[in-house]
């Protein structure tokens, strides 16, 4: 959420963030808030002043009855009348400028930082040199991942198909031990080597928590909801839970930074994918995540922001999966962002590199939808937090990776060595 204020002192600033968004009205988008402002303003003057003249017009009214002037006594009384009919009325105006200035606001994306590329799409995407790792591993004529896993006869696409629809799967065996493998090996990574706290998080929420993190009202579509009247919401990602762990909440600076990790099951309508990745687990209606999010002091979110996406790599570097990271242009950064790496695992059977991890810095975007704010050590309101989340990592591309790195010429997948001891052997063979 954008704070009014701040685009009154600085139209100019949010004018051409938007417009590096590719926002081609953002000076009628600027001009529309300030427009309903100034009138919120004038209107909040003008009831300030007759809430004040009808206080004076009541003591008035007693003093003109005390001296027998009932003529006067009774002009003050209409007087008092008008002005409570007129005080009503504005003050339900104001209720509902107040409300429209709010809508408005929560569909208009964060403000990209300075150090982010422009650009329409992921082809102005930025590689950053310094975080890439490993090289793609020589493979003769190898398999996506949902062949290895259909010869393994652990991975069911057509009975989950059956049951749930399309974008779901049965992982059986060694498949999905390695998916619950994946999640502890992550967890007990990012607590032990990154000092984040773990969390078992609610996965129904309510729609304000939904609201706080942006995916509301903007991206109802991707969502799943009860059918009640206040309907649950199944989270899209645990960064919802964890980051509104805090809503409402005024925080000392001395307990931030706050780190969360979460591994969680996640699901996702994908309403804007037909037609995309139709074959396999890349894109799946549920799927499961250990998620990372943070709380910091606005000055420390941008070293936290390379602190998680080092916690990120960590985890591929130790599975040694070679990967890249980009720094996402303003077309293509989420809604809620004003910075984000994006980590992309390399995919043998695709001959490609796909996205495994999304970090981002989202600033006091998040915070102001929440309300949550931080007090330092003399009890000063020092303003908005700031808020971070990213993927450490998605465990079902993780689980893909390591298939179609570690297929093996007979069919079977080697088990990387980090993760042998959580299932036991070596190899996953054919059942």
């Amino acid at each position: 959420m954008h704070d009014i204020k701040a685009i009154r002192d600085d139209t100019g600033a949010f004018v051409r963030g938007l417009s590096r968004r590719g926002m081609a009205n953002a000076q009628s988008v600027a001009d529309n808030f300030l427009k309903k402002d100034k009138a919120l303003r004038d209107l909040l003057v003008r009831l300030q002043g007759e809430q004040a003249r009808r206080n004076d017009a009541s003591k008035l009214i007693g003093q003109a009855k005390a001296k027998k002037d009932e003529a006067g006594a009774t002009a003050l009384m209409a007087e008092v009348a008008g002005l409570k009919e007129s005080i009503q009325k504005g003050e339900a105006e104001q209720r509902e400028l107040e409300k429209e200035i709010r809508d408005d606001l929560s569909v208009i994306p964060n403000i990209p930082a300075a150090d982010v590329p422009d650009g329409a799409d992921e082809s102005a995407n930025v590689p950053v040199a310094a975080r890439a790792f490993g090289k793609p591993p020589s493979i003769n004529n190898p398999k996506q991942h949902f062949e290895i896993g259909d010869a393994l006869g652990q991975m069911d696409f057509e009975r989950a198909a059956k049951v749930s629809g399309a974008r779901f799967v049965y992982l059986k065996n060694d498949l999905a031990k390695l998916e619950r493998a994946l999640g502890a090996f992550m967890l007990d990574t990012h607590t032990g080597t990154f000092g984040y706290t773990e969390v078992s998080p609610p996965v129904l929420v309510k729609s304000a928590a939904l609201f706080g993190t942006g995916q509301l009202p903007k991206f109802e579509d991707d969502l799943f909801r009860t059918t009640s009247e206040d309907p649950f919401w199944l989270v899209p990602t645990a960064e919802v839970p964890l980051t509104n762990y805090v809503a409402d909440e005024i925080l000392s600076e001395a307990e931030l930074p706050l780190r969360f990790t979460a591994f969680t099951p996640c699901f996702r309508a994908e309403a804007g994918a037909a037609g995309r990745d139709t074959r396999g687990m890349i894109r799946m209606h549920q799927f499961s995540k250990v998620e990372l999010v943070s709380i910091t002091a606005p000055e420390q979110s941008v070293s936290e922001h390379e602190r998680m996406t080092d916690a990120a790599q960590e985890i591929l570097k130790k599975l040694d999966l070679a990967h890249r990271v980009v720094t996402l242009c303003t077309g293509d950064m989420g809604f809620g962002a004003i910075k984000t790496y994006d980590i992309e695992v390399w995919l043998p059977g695709q001959n490609a590199y796909r996205e495994i991890s999304s970090c981002s810095n989202c600033g006091d975007f998040q915070a102001r939808r929440m309300n949550t704010r931080y007090r330092n050590a003399e009890g000063k309101m020092k303003g908005p937090v700031h808020t971070l989340n990213g993927s450490g990592l998605a465990v079902g591309r993780t689980l893909v990776a390591i298939l179609e790195n570690y297929q093996q010429p007979d069919g079977s997948v080697a088990i990387p060595d980090v993760l042998q001891p959580y299932m036991g052997k070596k190899v996953i063979g054919k059942v």
